[in-house]
């Protein structure tokens, strides 16, 4: 069974910083496309940074280039998102992903799915 679990959302105020975690299992962590996306209240999902694992191919939304950083650790099979110089439009659910194809920003072409985590940036 292929499940992803997010970690590390919390409360942190403008400037700060955190580091979001990506558990994968149940499937060959390298053959997979893990990608991140956030849900703004009232918004819809979006994708912000993704890394392939098929060409190494990278997205970052334009909104976070610069500030975030995807890395992953193949020896725990977790991805990471460090997010720096947080604001408050930062705020949402973040979710990671599991595709078979390359790097994407659309929801449409990802698979598996996990729960999400909750990231408030208050001002």
């Amino acid at each position: 069974e292929v499940q992803l679990v997010e970690s590390g959302g919390d409360l942190v105020q403008a400037g700060g910083s955190l580091r979001l975690s990506c558990a994968a299992s149940g499937f060959t962590f390298g053959t997979y496309t893990i990608g991140w996306f956030r849900q703004a209240p009232g918004k819809e999902r979006e994708g912000i940074a993704c890394i392939s694992r098929i060409d190494d191919s990278k997205y970052y939304a334009h909104s976070v280039k610069g500030r975030f950083t995807y890395s992953s650790d193949n020896a725990k099979n977790t991805v990471y998102l460090q997010m720096n110089s947080l604001q408050p439009a930062d705020t949402g659910v973040y979710y990671c992903a599991a595709s078979h194809r390359m790097c994407s920003g659309s929801v449409y072409a990802y698979t598996y799915w996990g729960q999400g985590t909750q990231v408030t940036v208050s001002s």
